[in-house]
Formats: structure tokens, sequence, C-alpha cells
């Protein structure tokens, strides 16, 4: 990933890390079955692996549960 590509990157895993734990889940499993979220829809394959690589790796803080959102 080229090193001006990264923030633009870091902007869109904080946008979707608003969408609380329970949201960021589903779009882990939206990204994984293959499918696009909007804030990935304009991204290489390369990027969608690179977020949902990031977003695994915050979540994996919180495991399988979340509170309530």
């Amino acid at each position: 990933m080229a090193a001006l590509q990264k923030p633009i990157l870091d902007c869109r895993i904080e946008s979707i890390c608003q969408k609380g734990c329970r949201g960021v889940w589903d779009d882990i499993a939206t990204l994984e079955h293959g499918d696009d979220l909007p804030e990935t829809e304009d991204l290489n394959a390369g990027e969608r692996a690179w977020v949902l690589a990031e977003l695994k790796s915050i979540m994996s803080v919180y495991g399988a549960r979340c509170r309530v959102d």
C-alpha cells in the first residue's frame, strides 16, 4: 500500500468503527463474504483486504461478543 493511501484508509476504518461493535462485526462479515461496504466500494482488492485485516485486528480486543451498543 502506498504511504499516501494509508491516511485515506485509516479514515475509512474510523468511519466503519463509528457504527459500533455489532456494526463492525456485521461489516467484517460482509467483507469476508466478498461484498463491498459504502466505505470500500472504490477500493481495490488489496486495499479492501488491508481494511478487513485492520478491522479484525481492532475487534480482536473485544472477542466475539459485544456489550449492548
